[in-house]
């Protein structure tokens, strides 16, 4: 979304990963000029030389300049880098501050015989290990509690070590004992892309649910041959009026929004008390309204109003006392998620009564740990028993949709979607406020298509303190998400290597990079990933920095390619044949982010960007531009056979099957996974979210539609020869292509 003009009304930051353009997409590259410092703390111009900044930058992996291309190189600004060290504890302030906070650092790594988290992959010798001064004792206990003393024949996990030097210096450590790589995907197969809101039923309460999400996954994979069904991150929202629509900015990463319950599916609903029956039927009746003033009447969701009908619903439900096994189930749940869960529900709950950013609140409260806020829980245990109890609820119909997905015969299932960040004000920015960096905020440099580059609003976890850890929040975030999925969607997947960090209060250009242990962020990731038998995606759009995507590879994490974006950028400029696209890959024809594919072919989304004054050139020229595109991707179908009917003949092909055949160049990758874009089935035009825009576009908000923007049910699609159309094209039937999802 757009940065808001200091000007105007506040707005939220802009989205994270929010580029059309293949270098955009918040790539961590790109640049357009040199921010301009107060002048070197040091004494010298610049950062170059290894200057003492420059050295005690390094050192705690802030950069001191970015490459927007390989003969270019931007300086970061001094504001920038004294930032950045100062959110992790180090005073730049002043040159004899430099001087002093180098001399410690460059002591302590002298000093030290281990850094704080160890890898070892598939039983091989840490480097960090074999370092070692000779003679050095290690005592490592593992996760199982076993006392072991070599790193050899080590069960996976991240284990508790002690080394004892010949001098007696000593150092703990986390060990963290991962496979090499994860296994790639069970053969190759096809799935569905959707945003879970945007597809209602005639049971849904004017948006998409859970209930939704296990009747879409049962029917794909039972009807449609489909492997996985892909959903926006579900993550818990930041409660207000209006609420940020935005799932990419949420309040917390961990648990899931309470939103998408299916409150008829609870097991209490049918027993609600008698005396609240009438409310409860007028309750289902609002829920009716809601539905069809999208439905009928091609509104836009309305995510406020159907929270407020289903919180009130929830409440009597929640008033029904559980039966003994359901206690037991739910105490089960409160004793697994522990503190984590302690601390979301009681976030939720000073929320409802001091708003729902914690800066704000009475001091006390501001510390999750406070005696304040132990008072503050107890006194409002009540409302904190109601948001743990929806928590456990959702959990549970989120199990349920993944186990509809596996017995449909999804090989996959669920694919979840990770976040970059969280809200600063939300509940997990309070209740991990010493894993966050004070006063940055994340985003992307400059690049050529947006000069002024991107603020995202999103706090970023420090990296030395996830170290100090054994990035203990980042282990138990992945294992939430992983515990109902198939695969685990990461955006931004270049941020486990490196965060593009801005003061807050500073443009984006006046921000620098800083580099996170990839390494142990990977291993964390692959482990979690193997415990749970699931697969990674990551999101690795726009340019990346050099050896990310073969690092990710080597760790079994799979990529994403888009078509549009896939291109020969190092030669001709032409779209890449689907022979040179890459195997270890999600393979689709646009995302969330993008203009669906009919909205591509037919130059529509110019169009909207036109009308929105969004355009940075002469509209003429901006047509030309994306007719010229689209023409030679068509004239690649053409050429290779599938495109039937030609292209610009007298038997010009039709836009639908223009679609399919774009979906049959899909298939001629050797792409392990294919992504269709459920509104891409029906015609739909409209994004789901358009980059640069705030309230000039209904973001987040639209329903899946038709090519004339009526919104299509999911009974609708289940009946749609459109999709089943497409759908075949996918699963091979009837067509010379081959490829189908269950090629080898």
């Amino acid at each position: 979304m757009a940065q808001a003009d200091p000007a105007a009304e506040p707005r939220p930051a802009q989205e994270p990963g929010s580029s059309e353009s293949p270098e955009g997409s918040g790539s961590p590259e790109g640049g357009s000029r040199s921010p301009e410092g107060p002048g070197s703390l040091d004494g010298s111009e610049g950062f170059a030389g290894g200057t003492p900044l420059s050295r005690l930058a390094a050192l705690h992996g802030v950069a001191t300049s970015y490459s927007p291309s390989p003969d270019r190189t931007v300086a970061a600004s001094d504001t920038a880098i004294v930032t950045a060290l100062a959110a992790l504890d180090v005073d730049a302030s002043t040159p004899q501050a430099v001087r002093a906070a180098l001399d410690l650092r460059e002591q302590e790594l002298r000093e030290r015989l281990l850094p704080p988290t160890v890898v070892c992959w598939g039983g091989q010798t840490p480097g960090a290990l074999a370092g070692l001064p000779e003679g050095t004792r290690l005592h490592i206990e593992t996760e199982q509690g076993e006392l072991h003393s070599t790193a050899e024949q080590l069960p996976h996990g991240v284990h508790a070590l002690r080394a004892t030097a010949p001098d007696g210096r000593t150092a703990d450590a986390h060990l963290v004992v991962a496979p090499t790589r994860l296994p790639a995907p069970p053969g190759r197969t096809y799935g569905l892309l959707v945003q879970l809101y945007s597809l209602l039923s005639r049971r849904s309460w004017g948006m998409g649910d859970l209930g939704d999400l296990a009747e879409l996954t049962a029917w794909a994979g039972r009807a449609l041959g489909a492997g996985f069904v892909q959903v926006n991150p579900l993550h818990a929202a930041v409660p207000g009026h209006p609420a940020d629509p935005s799932p990419y900015r949420p309040s917390s990463r961990r648990y899931p929004d309470p939103v998408y319950l299916r409150v008829e599916d609870i097991d209490e609903f049918p027993y609600v008390h008698v005396e609240d029956h009438d409310r409860l039927r007028a309750l289902l009746d609002r829920s009716a309204r809601l539905r069809e003033s999208v439905l009928g009447k091609s509104e836009l969701i309305d995510r406020d109003a159907v929270w407020e009908a289903k919180r009130e619903a929830l409440e009597l439900v929640h008033a029904v006392p559980l039966g003994p096994g359901r206690r037991a189930a739910y105490c089960d749940f409160l004793a697994e998620e522990g503190e984590a869960l302690e601390d979301h529900a009681t976030w939720c709950a000073l929320a409802e009564v001091y708003g729902s950013d914690w800066h704000r609140w009475p001091a006390g409260l501001r510390d999750p740990r406070s005696p304040a806020t132990a008072r503050a829980r107890a006194e409002l245990m009540d409302r904190v028993d109601f948001h743990s109890r929806l928590a456990w609820l959702t959990d549970a119909q989120l199990a349920a949709a993944q186990r509809s997905a596996r017995d449909a015969g999804m090989p996959i299932g669920l694919v979840h979607d990770l976040a970059v960040g969280v809200h600063p004000g939300g509940a997990d920015a309070w209740a991990q406020q010493e894993y966050v960096a004070p006063g940055m905020s994340v985003g992307a440099p400059p690049d050529a298509f947006n000069a002024r580059g991107q603020d995202w609003g999103l706090p970023p976890w420090r990296p030395d303190r996830l170290a100090a850890s054994g990035y203990a929040p980042y282990r138990r975030l992945l294992r939430a998400l992983l515990r109902h999925a198939g695969a685990l969607r990461i955006d931004h997947v270049m941020g486990l290597f490196r965060l593009w960090w801005v003061p807050l209060g500073q443009a984006p250009t006046e921000g620098t990079y800083v580099r996170y242990d990839a390494e142990a962020m990977l291993a964390i990731l692959v482990l979690e990933a193997s415990r749970a038998g699931a697969l990674v995606i990551g999101e690795d759009l726009g340019t990346v920095e050099p050896g990310v995507r073969e690092s990710l590879n080597e760790r079994g994490v799979l990529g994403t390619s888009v078509l549009w974006f896939e291109r020969d950028w190092e030669g001709t400029g032409l779209p890449l044949p689907p022979e040179r696209w890459r195997a270890d890959c999600l393979a689709t024809a646009t995302t969330h982010d993008l203009p669906p594919t009919a909205s591509r072919l037919t130059g529509d989304h110019v169009q909207l960007r036109d009308r929105l004054g969004l355009l940075t050139r002469p509209l003429a020229e901006e047509r030309a531009e994306a007719a010229a595109d689209t023409s030679e991707w068509l004239a690649l179908l053409s050429r290779l056979g599938l495109l039937r009917g030609g292209s610009g003949g007298i038997s010009s092909p039709s836009e639908e099957a223009e679609i399919q055949a774009v979906h049959r160049f899909l298939l001629r990758t050797p792409a392990r996974m294919i992504g269709l874009w459920l509104p891409d089935a029906v015609g739909d035009r409209r994004p789901q979210n358009l980059p640069g825009t705030w309230d000039q576009y209904p973001n987040w908000r639209l329903p899946v539609a038709d090519a004339d923007g009526r919104p299509v049910t999911l009974e609708d699609l289940a009946s749609s020869p459109r999709l089943h159309a497409l759908v075949d094209v996918l699963r091979g039937r009837g067509s010379r292509d081959g490829g189908g999802p269950w090629a080898g």
